[in-house]
């Protein structure tokens, strides 16, 4: 019989960036930048993601002798901001009922609505087990603490089947991405698409840049502190404008190029010589993702050039199999991305709180899925 050991650290330096992305970057869990001990120590040493913010980690080590063999990133949250799957409607229910939500457990990636796995394991013959422990000990800390939840956001389909199967109530959500069916180039893309809609598409891209906007694509070396500068102005004007305060401070971006530089692709638009506009984009092995989109001036369709069509540039010249795109965004269908589910689970300690967010879920995911059905009809490909 196997014998695991769990632990509970407070900060990624209490492990070593080997052992977490042993577990982290393998081929069967993927190589999702977004789980690696680069991006997610920067939150942390930028100041971002820690106690002061509302995500103190309670990050679980699974280990098996000396070696680890199992991590799953958790933090314990004091609000629900920053995570894209939507509870605030809850915590006013369990509060108006007398409880306290929060504090609450998270499984997830701090202002990242990306899909990835989250019970991660270093060798797929233990997998079951290990990712069994590791609820195991996260259910604990739930019980440990005396706490209203546990959620674990943006999982990979395998897990939220898991955790279902380990009580968990199952919620569906959708994003829109973009599929590579083996494009060579864009305008094989294009010949997917019904002749209106391409016509739009290369309309959008010529009046995006019409009005002598120069489109730099950046990555590794070539990006300088001086276009983390100009970037994170763009950013913060786009963070005022949708949260009313940033998530993210300047620090992080410089520790995020000097960790991760050669998973980064960041688009800068220049207007007359100077930048005016960029967005951010992360590498795995197979998909480009696109994040924090900001500009200083208005150029119309110059977001959806630099956010979706570069995007699309970008992974069929390098053959990667999609493009995520972020968080909701209707207005990405007509433009090649489609409906895609996500999936989080979620653990709610109270009984008969429980009962009525799992009758709650059961309606949304039949909404959800009536809706993806319809928006998948209505994608510009052509039909048949």
């Amino acid at each position: 019989m196997n014998v695991y050991q769990s632990q509970i650290i407070t900060s990624l330096c209490q492990i070593s960036k080997k052992d977490w992305n042993s577990c982290c970057f393998n081929d069967h869990t993927g190589h999702n930048p977004f789980l690696s001990y680069q991006f997610l120590s920067a939150l942390e040493t930028s100041g971002c993601a820690t106690a002061n913010t509302g995500w103190q980690a309670q990050h679980i080590i699974v280990r098996k002798g000396a070696t680890v063999v199992g991590v799953m990133p958790l933090y314990l949250k004091s609000h629900s901001q920053g995570e894209y799957v939507f509870d605030h409607a809850w915590a006013n229910a369990y509060h108006q009922a007398g409880g306290n939500y929060y504090p609450k457990l998270q499984s997830s990636t701090p202002f990242t609505p990306v899909t990835g796995p989250k019970l991660m394991v270093l060798n797929p013959g233990d997998k079951q087990d290990v990712q069994g422990h590791l609820l195991k000990t996260a259910l604990s800390l739930v019980n440990k603490l005396d706490i209203s939840s546990l959620h674990v956001t943006f999982a990979e389909r395998q897990e939220w089947e898991f955790m279902a199967d380990h009580g968990f109530l199952k919620r569906l959500d959708q994003q829109f991405h973009w599929l590579n069916e083996g494009y060579g180039c864009f305008d094989d893309f294009l010949a997917d698409l019904s002749s209106r809609k391409r016509k739009n598409i290369r309309k959008e891209r010529r009046l995006a840049v019409a009005n002598d906007i120069e489109i730099d694509v950046l990555s590794g070396q070539d990006i300088t502190e001086d276009h983390w500068d100009q970037y994170f102005t763009f950013y913060l004007d786009t963070s005022h404008r949708k949260w009313g305060q940033p998530y993210l401070n300047r620090q992080f971006f410089s520790l995020l190029g000097e960790k991760l530089s050669d998973k980064i692709v960041l688009i800068m638009c220049q207007h007359h010589n100077k930048y005016i506009a960029g967005a951010l984009n992360l590498l795995s092995d197979d998909t480009l993702y696109g994040r924090y989109w900001g500009a200083i001036e208005d150029h119309r369709y110059l977001h959806f050039e630099v956010c979706y069509y570069q995007a699309i540039d970008y992974a069929i010249r390098h053959g990667l199999k999609k493009v995520e795109a972020g968080a909701q965004g209707g207005h990405k269908l007509a433009r090649g991305y489609r409906p895609t589910s996500t999936y989080s689970a979620h653990w709610i300690s109270n009984p008969p709180f429980r009962k009525a967010i799992a009758d709650y879920l059961t309606h949304e995911r039949n909404a959800i899925l009536a809706d993806q059905e319809f928006l998948s009809y209505m994608a510009p490909f052509k039909k048949g």
